[in-house]
């Protein structure tokens, strides 16, 4: 038997392959399940106890061997291949660029909206989308039959009615008010939840950006000069606006705000439906019994707020028509915006 581990050592040194699978043709015969090796370790059961030790050594000795050398060849002709390979390529030749992606049109108009009004002083506050009833209805000023609180316009968790989601980013509002002492000046971006049929102007979720202003002194006029900021900075410098009597339960006056339309110059289009126009957001003084409910002396303090889609924003810039092109994740619609700052 040694002298077969002996003709089996001197085999394996002499191994010189000519090609890559040689090598592994060579591996299966020595050490598979039907290989050189595993024959020598069944024919060392039956070895007498006395010879055992110098056998297994000079077995081991054998695999160890085996697997060195198998490596060995292995790697030499991996270097080969590689400087073969290397011989013909050419590094004079350019590169490929890699294809950019772009931002979704939500994220441009939403960076956007906050960085004019990051210039005017306003810091962005976030929230929880999960609410409780006090910071989306009751410490707005909603009263207990409101139509927003029915479960057709809101999403409860697990049919409590304690718990939703966010039907507008007022509640963000809510919960600075709460923490923090006034001046306060924030806008509050972030997506919301309203239980309404999918369609091309209306969908399920969606994203806005409120703004929030209190200190001592806040008049309307201090709202119409921001929005009238606002409305120049994001649709071009020759845009007006105008406001109309609104009612909503936490602003007391409250006013929807019209645009120029920035299409057809105000002359009227099919966009606008001929009237020049276009609703944008809304807006009013912030109601004594709401700053009153966050702790906060109406007596002392007046505000402003105001609220807008961001979708909407971004079907006036971009003129999009359809509401669920933005939640559809199509690369042809998407690549539109490649070259969109934001």
């Amino acid at each position: 038997m040694i002298d077969k581990i002996n003709d089996l050592i001197g085999r394996v040194r002499e191994f010189h392959p000519t090609a890559a699978k040689e090598i592994e043709e060579f591996r299966i015969r020595m050490l598979g399940k039907k290989g050189e090796l595993n024959a020598i370790f069944e024919e060392f059961k039956r070895v007498a106890p006395e010879f055992k030790r110098e056998l297994g050594q000079r077995i081991n000795e054998l695999k160890n061997l085996t697997n060195e050398r198998i490596n060995e060849l292995r790697t030499q002709f991996e270097e080969k291949e590689n400087a073969a390979s290397d011989s013909t390529l050419d590094m004079t030749r350019p590169g490929t660029a890699d294809e950019l992606g772009s931002r979704h049109p939500i994220s441009i108009v939403r960076n956007e909206i906050v960085s004019i009004f990051s210039r005017m002083g306003y810091t962005v506050a976030d929230g929880p989308e999960i609410e409780d009833d006090w910071h989306v209805f009751s410490a707005l000023n909603f009263p207990p039959e409101h139509p927003a609180r029915d479960m057709q316009d809101t999403f409860f968790i697990e049919k409590n009615p304690d718990i939703l989601l966010r039907t507008h980013t007022s509640s963000i509002q809510v919960r600075t008010m709460e923490r923090q002492k006034p001046p306060i000046r924030v806008i509050c971006p972030g997506r919301v939840f309203r239980n309404e049929a999918i369609s091309a102007r209306a969908h399920c979720i969606f994203h806005q950006v409120e703004g929030l202003y209190i200190d001592e002194n806040v008049s309307f006029a201090d709202l119409k000069q921001s929005i009238l900021y606002f409305a120049k900075e994001m649709f071009g410098e020759s845009s007006t606006i105008r406001l109309r009597p609104s009612y909503f339960p936490f602003t007391e006056p409250s006013a929807e705000v019209d645009v120029s339309c920035n299409l057809c110059g105000g002359k009227g289009c099919n966009v606008c439906k001929h009237t020049g126009w276009l609703e944008i957001m809304g807006c009013g003084m912030v109601d004594p019994a709401v700053l009153e409910a966050s702790g906060i002396d109406s007596r002392k303090y007046s505000g402003f707020a105001f609220g807008m889609g961001i979708e909407r924003i971004a079907m006036l810039k971009f003129g999009v028509r359809d509401l669920r092109l933005y939640f559809e994740n199509d690369v042809r619609f998407l690549h539109q915006f490649d070259s969109a700052i934001g």
